[in-house]
């Protein structure tokens, strides 16, 4: 998770609510599949969950410390 956190800090804040929104999708549709036909994986989702939540607090970090300055 850290390669993926410091990932993240490089991007500006329009493209994480992008992410945020591709992942969003992302997890709706494998909601969908997942009722239809159980996933070998069932823990995708719950993956997909905590990187919204990072991408998410990474870009209101990001928008606080604008607002600060």
């Amino acid at each position: 998770m850290k390669k993926i956190t410091k990932e993240l800090v490089n991007k500006s804040v329009e493209e994480l609510k992008k992410e945020a929104q591709v992942i969003r999708q992302d997890i709706a549709k494998r909601t969908v599949e997942r009722k239809v036909k159980p996933d070998k994986n069932s823990n995708t989702i719950k993956i997909l969950k905590k990187r919204l939540a990072v991408v998410l607090t990474i870009a209101h970090q990001k928008e606080l410390s604008k607002e600060i300055k």
